[in-house]
């Protein structure tokens, strides 16, 4: 890669590693649900108007859109509202490059290699120290329900990317930034009919009306900052290059997330929640470059 391709992945991961702080900010003013629906609204309009729509099944969109956009952030928003650390939230939401593997072999017939189990049950066991680490009453306890709500968040992602390779394999000239756009208008439905179910229509109103500047900034940010211009720059990059030598930038998310979250939150780790993220990180390692070192181990033995 250019250097100058290789820095606007680094932006990349710096829009996405701070996203989940401004989502914290966001979720200040205004409930879960409620962010979401406009989030993805004001992705959709009005670039819709400039951006034509994917050739793509309708049943296709739909289901890409359910997952990655909906019921991806329905959790995840959930569980940050209830008070899941944001720096840990953008860890554990990368529990969605297990679920894919793991869903690929039952949707795509993938099959799964040695050392992606052993990078999974290395993460997994990370987890697990992270967990034990968190059971404290500061700004980085994780609460139960948290966990799980972000767990479920990545599940979905995984689902979300499954239907993206479906996609991507029947319609492969379908343009990454069209997807996004498009997909974007079909969430703001459920969104909006959650918001009104269970955060009530005083909460909406109340919300809309007493909006201030740092929810209007997190809107802007999630919708134009993270959405479009992250998702098009990813999608420019992966046009460019082998997707071996952009996808691997996505492990540093979670580093700009803990920082961040550090930086602008507060959100300190202790000790045992240090060993938790290094052993996460090392399970993402192996997963991600475990394969590869291995397939050039056996091609120079050969």
């Amino acid at each position: 890669m250019s250097v100058k391709d290789t820095l606007l992945a680094l932006l990349v991961v710096v829009i996405w590693g701070v996203n989940f702080v401004i989502i914290k900010i966001g979720l200040h003013g205004m409930p879960p649900f409620l962010l979401g629906c406009l989030r993805f609204l004001l992705v959709a309009i009005p670039a819709i108007f400039f951006i034509p729509a994917p050739k793509i099944p309708l049943k296709w969109l739909a289901l890409y859109a359910l997952t990655i956009s909906f019921l991806q952030f329905a959790f995840l928003f959930g569980a940050i509202n209830i008070g899941m650390p944001t720096g840990i939230a953008s860890l554990i939401l990368q529990s969605q490059v297990f679920f894919t593997i793991i869903l690929g072999t039952f949707f795509l017939s993938e099959k799964i290699k040695a050392m992606q189990i052993v990078g999974t049950l290395i993460a997994a066991a990370g987890i697990g120290i992270l967990v034990e680490g968190g059971m404290t009453n500061t700004l980085s306890a994780i609460p139960p329900l948290g966990l799980l709500l972000t767990l479920t968040a990545g599940l979905f992602w995984a689902f979300g990317n499954i239907s993206n390779k479906i996609i991507m394999t029947n319609s492969p000239k379908t343009p990454i930034l069209s997807l996004v756009v498009w997909s974007a208008l079909i969430p703001v439905v459920p969104f909006l009919l959650c918001s009104w179910l269970f955060e009530g229509p005083k909460a909406i109103v109340d919300s809309l009306v007493n909006i201030k500047a740092p929810t209007i900034f997190s809107l802007i940010y999630l919708a134009f900052i993270s959405t479009i211009i992250g998702y098009g720059l990813w999608g420019k990059l992966l046009s460019r290059h082998e997707t071996w030598r952009v996808t691997p930038f996505a492990l540093l998310v979670p580093v700009v997330g803990l920082t961040s979250a550090a930086l602008i939150l507060g959100e300190m780790l202790n000790g045992l929640q240090f060993i938790g993220v290094a052993v996460i990180m090392l399970g993402l390692l192996i997963n991600v470059f475990g394969p590869r070192l291995m397939n050039r181990k056996a091609a120079h033995q050969i």
